[in-house]
């Protein structure tokens, strides 16, 4: 049977690297993977050069069905993957917990926007792979 897990992705302001792994897992893995984002000190919005880069990229308007969240937002979740944002994040229930170490692309150009949508997709479908295999703790 397979098992779908919920997936808590945070970035210290829930504009950037968190809402792209959101989306990314919502398009890409929704089969194993319920996916969520949120922030430990959110901003207003989400960053508009992600929203283009993803819209260019992938189709996808994050500004349909997300926006910055608390983590105090999430749901209870089996999996948290931390972006490597250099905060300490509060603590959050879960199963399972990874930080992706990702540098945070916001005013660095497309070039950095790109490579990093590219890879959290990389990052994502690896998750989706371990989730399938049974790798990461099932409920």
């Amino acid at each position: 049977m397979q098992i779908k897990m919920k997936v808590g992705f945070v970035c210290t302001h829930n504009s950037c690297r968190s809402q792209i792994a959101e989306a990314l897992a919502r398009k890409l893995a929704s089969a194993d993977i319920d996916p969520y984002s949120a922030g430990t000190h959110v901003a207003p919005k989400i960053n508009p050069d992600a929203v283009r880069r993803m819209q260019d990229l992938h189709g996808i308007d994050m500004t349909l069905t997300q926006s910055p969240k608390t983590t105090e937002a999430l749901p209870e979740i089996d999996v948290l993957v931390t972006m490597g944002c250099g905060v300490i994040c509060p603590w959050i229930p879960n199963r399972h917990l990874e930080d992706w170490g990702l540098e945070d692309p916001s005013g660095k150009g497309d070039e950095a926007m790109d490579q990093t949508i590219r890879l959290i997709e990389t990052k994502v479908n690896d998750l989706a792979k371990r989730i399938r295999a049974g790798i990461v703790p099932a409920k």
